[in-house]
């Protein structure tokens, strides 16, 4: 019985998905020679800096392995910090996938978020009250 990856691995193509707080990335990996696209945008020409050299982190980790594939990510939702985050996490279970598990441990001691989602986000504000999720108003004893 083959499971669901031998597809993937026969075509060299492999999909994973990350998501942080309300935005979701799906990432593509295909062989090819090192080109790195969010959103159809090269990764090279990504602002605000700190994004760039986040979603750079798992590429730098695979090493040579990162110079032999196109990765293509598309993110939609959030802000661009959840956004990054997002795709930094979908990046890292491709990557895992891909490279086997010798670079999925080596993610998993680098920073565990690059395989694991981290889950929490804002808490939604409550009906009657003032506009953060659990600002009250003042009560006078006097």
């Amino acid at each position: 019985m083959a499971s669901k990856k031998t597809p993937a691995k026969k075509s060299g193509i492999i999909h994973a998905s990350g998501k942080r707080k309300r935005a979701m990335a799906r990432a593509t990996i295909r062989p090819g020679h090192g080109l790195v696209r969010i959103n159809r945008k090269d990764i090279r020409i990504m602002e605000p800096e700190l994004a760039r050299l986040r979603l750079q982190e798992p590429l730098i980790i695979a090493g040579d392995l990162a110079k032999q594939i196109d990765v293509d990510v598309h993110v939609i939702g959030g802000g661009w910090s959840g956004q990054v985050e997002a795709a930094r996490l979908a990046i890292g279970k491709a990557l895992a996938q891909f490279g086997g598990e010798d670079l999925k441990k080596t993610l998993l001691k680098y920073d565990r978020h690059l395989l694991v989602a981290d889950t929490r986000y804002k808490e939604p504000r409550k009906f009657g009250r003032h506009s953060r999720a659990r600002a009250k108003r003042q009560k006078s004893y006097r």
